[in-house]
């Protein structure tokens, strides 16, 4: 007989727990992690797709001015690119503090305080499940402007992308960045060409894309306002969505993971910046108006490129790299919930990873509610981008905060101008997300409004429950030495077969004392079963009494329980175990045959009583009759 033992439910502080292998150790784990360029590649694609909607959304809010206040396109854009500058210098400098990820949460958990580092947590969950319905809502939405056609199937075109980019997610992350990989390069490099291209053409060489169009620009202005630029400079941060990624996720790259994540992290600042920078450029070299069913980029590739095959391509790469931009977020979430769990504000399932170093359950509750979100949005990519931005802001100035105090408590060599420049980061970033959530307030905003409260108070609540938990079974001080106590062993019976005689057999090896138990009900036909049994148990001698719990219903697992807590009242010294036989048949569909009269008896025995329940299965094979048994302990 072997025995499986199998813990309570319940998961608690301090309990043992399947951990991660050590990330500066090379092993058979390591490589199922990343190097920089598959870390560029797995958790950039969030930031490189910006670039599709950030300069975008930068001419949007200036054209209300007219073309005067387009000609503010490339300032507002340098400006973001410093603030891209002043996030990378700040999240490498927290990849080096905090090699064991977590960006904000980690860094706002040590200076701010845990609720503080709570509210940072919140905003990233946010972030990152928004950033998976956007990101695939408009890859499809770019499918569908191509063929609309699909536009009536954009819901289920969603779902489909989701479930492909979670499936390679559950293959690990290695292998989502290798899958990753080429999309990404194409797309950068795409785009890039075409910044080159574009500044050595004195004017566009195609405006075929927004011919027929209609103009989205305002009438025209000679004078721009600090509020206007204030808001242009909100919506275009909505490409710094993003940055914080690899900082989150520094476990996951090979050792030295924290080296390998700085370089990933100036690398991914470098490209954004270059590609932002010289978009922004060639917005106003070609002149470029917004029109309405055109992207920006769109048109800027159909004036460097002309509407030809290289066209197509941007377009294309645009469009895959959009879908596949989720992919930030399940390279980052799962990490972050993971170090969630071990906090005690999540359940610690979240902490455990499966054989290829994935987080598995982090990456399939992702998959659940991003899900949700596209069923909800319709796949309507406006309806989720107002909430897109609010979370990454707040977390980003949480982190500037907690890295001014981090500087202002270390003191190393120059710290204070390390301060001024987090301190400054930290202005501007908390002045973006109050921007952005004021300007976006009436056209959603409000729901990520509530919903972070919301979160923060379930950590808590989650995290009182495993206090509460921890108290009761008195961890961190030293138990009582063990002792033997007297052990009583219930067996429910309902008959005389092989299968009572081994589980006797069983619960006399086990305990001190053992009690045959069975449930007679009044009717005749079972007044005369019960008879028929208790004379057979006489002649049988097996060596054990057999009790009789008489049942006026036809309830099974109420008498049985019941005696449990008798003999627990009557001998409070001992320990009651319930041994429940059963059979498990060779083939799966047999199990249906069964009556599950374990089932019944085991559920209520753990509901109403602290007995052990010892479920011994007897499997039985076509050659042999009953295999040897399997006795799996539960504790109620």
């Amino acid at each position: 007989m072997t025995a499986h033992v199998e813990k309570p439910t319940a998961t608690v502080p301090g309990e043992a727990r399947e951990e991660p292998p050590d990330p500066g150790v090379h092993g058979s784990g390591d490589r199922h992690k990343l190097t920089a360029l598959q870390g560029l590649a797995a958790l950039s694609l969030d930031a490189m797709a910006s670039v599709a909607y950030g300069p975008e959304s930068i001419v949007l809010v200036l054209a209300a001015a007219g073309a005067y206040g387009l000609g503010f396109t490339l300032p507002v854009t340098v400006a973001i690119a410093a603030l891209l500058a002043v996030l990378v210098a700040s999240y490498r400098q927290v990849i080096a503090a905090f090699p064991d990820g977590g960006g904000s949460y980690a860094v706002a958990k040590r200076h701010l305080g845990r609720r503080t580092s709570l509210v940072a947590a919140a905003s990233l969950i946010l972030d990152y499940v928004l950033n998976v319905a956007v990101s695939v809502t408009a890859g499809v939405s770019a499918l569908t402007s191509a063929f609309p056609g699909l536009y009536g199937e954009r819901v289920w075109i969603c779902l489909g992308v989701l479930v492909l980019v979670t499936a390679v997610n559950l293959r690990g992350v290695v292998e989502s960045a290798k899958a990753f990989l080429v999309p990404t390069a194409v797309f950068v490099g795409s785009i890039l060409v075409m910044v080159v291209v574009g500044l050595f053409r004195d004017g566009p060489v195609s405006t075929a894309s927004a011919a027929g169009h209609a103009s989205a620009l305002g009438e025209g202005a000679s004078t721009v306002g600090a509020l206007l630029l204030l808001k242009a400079f909100a919506a275009g941060c909505s490409a710094l969505t993003g940055v914080e990624a690899v900082a989150n996720a520094v476990p996951s790259f090979r050792a030295p993971a924290a080296r390998r994540a700085q370089r990933t992290e100036v690398a991914l600042g470098a490209l954004l910046g270059v590609m932002l920078i010289g978009l922004s450029v060639l917005i106003g070299r070609f002149h470029l108006q917004p029109v309405e069913g055109v992207t920006v980029l769109a048109q800027l590739a159909d004036a460097s490129f002309g509407h030809n095959a290289a066209f197509y391509v941007v377009q294309f790469a645009t469009m895959v790299l959009l879908a596949l931009a989720a992919n930030t977020s399940f390279g980052g979430l799962p990490v972050l919930m993971s170090l969630l769990a071990r906090d005690n504000h999540l359940p610690h399932v979240f902490a455990l990873k499966a054989d290829r170093q994935v987080h598995r359950h982090g990456v399939v509750w992702l998959a659940l509610v991003s899900a949700l979100l596209l069923v909800f949005s319709g796949g309507d990519t406006n309806t989720l981008v107002p909430l897109f931005a609010i979370g990454v802001f707040v977390g980003f100035t949480l982190c500037q905060v907690g890295m001014v105090r981090h500087w202002y408590g270390e003191r190393p060599k120059g710290w204070q101008a390390k301060a001024a420049l987090n301190g400054f980061g930290a202005v501007l970033t908390g002045a973006s997300a109050v921007i952005v959530t004021a300007t976006k307030f009436s056209e959603g905003a409000w729901l990520i409004v509530v919903a972070l409260p919301l979160i923060v108070v379930a950590f808590e609540k989650v995290h009182r429950a495993y206090a509460e938990i921890g108290e009761r079974l008195e961890l961190g001080r030293v138990p009582q030495p063990p002792h033997r106590a007297r052990s009583l062993v219930v067996v429910p019976v309902s008959g005389l077969s092989r299968l009572t005689s081994q589980a006797l057999t069983a619960a006399r090896s086990l305990g001190d004392e053992v009690l045959a138990v069975t449930v007679t009900h009044p009717t005749p036909e079972d007044r005369q079963a019960a008879e028929a049994l208790c004379r057979d148990w006489e002649l049988w001698k097996p060596g054990v009494e057999l009790v009789e719990l008489p049942s006026d219903t036809r309830s099974l697992g109420r008498p049985v329980s019941a005696y449990v807590r008798k003999l627990a009242q009557t001998h409070p010294d001992a320990q009651v175990t319930v041994l429940i036989p059963e059979t498990e048949p060779e083939h799966l569909w047999q199990r249906m045959l069964q009556n599950q009269r374990g089932s019944v008896v085991a559920h209520a025995v753990r509901r109403d009583t602290d007995a052990v329940i010892c479920r011994l299965r007897f499997r039985l094979t076509a050659q042999t009759g009953p295999a040897a048994p399997d006795a799996a302990f539960t504790g109620s």
